[in-house]
């Protein structure tokens, strides 16, 4: 390699995430500051995001290398999984081996594991990148388990980091109580053409060069033209630049360098390719509704926004709340953190969830005290059909499946009213603690 010839004893422009080569522009140290004060602040988490090869994961690198011994961290960078599949990736992490846990297992043991680690008055912190992939099923899980608490503060610290398409999945509707928990949130932008100038000559500094000018001064604005600032890009452009001199035996990169990288690599101009990218992105979007619409069964099957069942809560014969279902996952519980919120002291800090598909719903107990329970019989795990009623202590929950072709009742009161109490009464008196 060109190594010998340029005087250096590193690469200085590899792909790979180095924290020993992260150039902290005026953003990239703002995001990094609001890496840090998630260790001292536990209220809320931080979302980070940038464009692809914006710097995200050198930053989370180099953050981790500064890192107090007393933080307990799990960093999660395979986010195309199931809900299960990424509890588990989270409880790997932290020491254990999971695989045979079912779903109610999982969350108990990694709650008992936060307290533990809380008590111990360690800090626990979870890293997720390239979290625009994770499905809403799993950010809920990231907000189930952000609502872990002692008395005084919530336990695990969180930071979110991918491309600008997570805070478009953030601003969904079935996630408001997510977006709700997020405490920071910043963007980085690409670099400015005096600090991508700025960037290549850090990166040379660290990898040996001192002060000697390895690139032509005009060579700069040439890079930023192809590169927009873009980290990686700069990265690739320089790396195959300085290729090029080598083969020339040169010491110095100079302007025909540079083009004759931009040509081995077939690169346009960084707006030019820009717009193709918008263009190529407004013609898929496009396509998808009429490819989908040919193809549609005669019965549309639910999609994530569309209501197909509601829970209704009753409590002494009068129905209390209402909540529509949608495809995804809802957790019941005491504490105002729940999508469903049963203000009971029977009633477990997350009591149960509800996990509903396309063609039909769950309910499970998630290892609460009382328990729930159908006509009279303690469950763990129940598929619901239109007009079943569980009991959560004192409060009754009506599932209504809008799937269901039959004619319904006109109203769930005067059906809950007439259900007896399933909670045997010995265990009505446990107080969940």
């Amino acid at each position: 390699m060109y190594l010998d010839l340029f005087k250096l004893h590193e690469l200085p422009f590899r792909l790979s995430p180095d924290p020993q080569f992260l150039y902290l522009s005026k953003q990239h140290a703002r995001a990094k500051a609001y890496m840090e004060s998630t260790i001292w602040f536990t209220d809320g988490f931080v979302v980070i995001t940038g464009e692809i090869g914006s710097g995200k994961t050198t930053l989370i690198e180099s953050f981790l290398k500064e890192i107090n011994k007393d933080v307990v961290i799990a960093q999660i960078n395979q986010t195309q999984v199931s809900a299960v599949d990424f509890l588990q990736a989270v409880l790997v992490q932290f020491g254990f081996s999971p695989f045979k846990m079912k779903k109610g297992e999982l969350i108990a043991t990694l709650n008992n594991f936060l307290i533990e680690q809380y008590a111990a008055d360690r800090k626990v912190l979870l890293i997720v990148d390239e979290a625009q992939n994770l499905s809403l099923r799993v950010l809920e899980e990231i907000r189930m388990l952000s609502g872990v608490e002692t008395t005084k503060e919530k336990v695990l610290r969180i930071i979110l980091a991918g491309q600008p398409e997570l805070n478009e999945k953030l601003a969904a509707q079935d996630l408001v109580q997510l977006a709700q928990r997020i405490r920071l949130k910043f963007h980085l932008t690409t670099l400015s053409e005096s600090e991508t100038q700025a960037y290549i000559q850090h990166r040379l500094e660290v990898a040996g060069a001192g002060d000697r000018a390895i690139f032509a001064e005009d060579t700069f604005g040439e890079i930023y033209r192809f590169t927009g600032g873009v980290p990686r890009l700069v990265n690739t452009l320089c790396d195959t630049a300085m290729m090029s001199a080598f083969t020339a035996e040169r010491d110095h990169v100079t302007l025909s360098d540079i083009a004759s990288a931009v040509d081995e690599l077939q690169w346009v101009e960084f707006t030019e390719r820009a717009q193709q990218m918008r263009a190529r992105q407004g013609s898929r979007s496009g396509t998808q509704p009429s490819a989908h619409l040919t193809h549609a069964p005669t019965v549309p099957e639910a999609s994530d926004d569309h209501i197909v069942g509601r829970v209704m809560v009753a409590t002494e014969g009068r129905t209390v709340q209402e909540l529509p279902l949608k495809v995804g996952r809802i957790i019941i519980g005491r504490t105002p953190d729940n999508d469903l919120h049963v203000d009971s002291r029977f009633v477990s800090r997350h009591h149960c969830q509800i996990v509903t598909t396309p063609h039909g719903s769950v309910i499970e107990d998630l290892n609460s005290t009382n328990g729930i329970y159908l006509q009279g019989r303690r469950v763990r795990r129940h598929n619901l059909n239109d007009g079943d009623v569980i009991v959560l202590g004192k409060h009754e929950l009506l599932y209504v499946d809008e799937r269901a072709p039959h004619m319904r009742s006109a109203g769930a009161g005067a059906f809950i009213e007439t259900m007896p109490g399933a909670l045997p009464e010995a265990e009505e008196q446990q107080e969940e603690q």
